[in-house]
């Protein structure tokens, strides 16, 4: 018996390679690794003085990892246009950064395989806390060169509006 909601006859998980990213609006283009969503919140262990060996656990902070985002190389500056709002070697001293807009929140689109979006996550106050131009270049290799992109977050949360989705049957 499926579980699905939408789709009783699907048995399978979705694949993790159909995804799009989108910030400002627009789907940016080439990204082929976006890295795991991911929080953890802090054990805080605690025990009363007169109860016995055993401790209770509560919990403390949470936080939410870094994203690291991959795409190859190009022309397309929108990755720099990003990182140049948080740091700008062009700026002027004390106004290196653009504190009015360096922050975006990213939207991350998992895929079916018809190309429908079946889940969405909205990744908020995101910021460039890492950017590598280009790789390591290697004359004797054959791989692509590629871009990464570490994005600091404020904590991500699922679209609920984005339901599954009835999927294209091609009988």
């Amino acid at each position: 018996m499926s579980q699905f909601t939408v789709n009783a006859a699907r048995v399978d998980p979705y694949k993790n390679f159909k995804f799009r990213l989108k910030w400002d609006g627009r789907y940016v283009a080439g990204v082929s690794l976006v890295g795991p969503l991911r929080r953890t919140t802090e054990v805080i262990e605690y025990r009363e003085g007169g109860s016995p060996s055993l401790g209770r656990k509560l919990p403390g902070a949470t936080t939410f990892a870094p994203i690291v985002i991959e795409r190859g190389v190009s022309h397309d500056l929108e990755f720099e246009r990003w990182v140049n709002k948080v740091w700008s070697l062009d700026g002027v001293a004390g106004v290196e950064s653009s504190l009015k807009d360096f922050r975006k929140d990213v939207v991350l689109e998992l895929l079916n395989e018809a190309g429908q979006v079946a889940m969405a996550y909205v990744i908020r106050r995101c910021w460039p806390s890492c950017f590598e131009a280009l790789p390591t270049l290697d004359a004797n290799g054959s791989a692509v060169a590629i871009q990464r992109l570490v994005l600091e977050n404020e904590g991500w949360q699922r679209d609920l509006s984005v339901t599954e989705p009835a999927e294209p049957s091609y009988d």
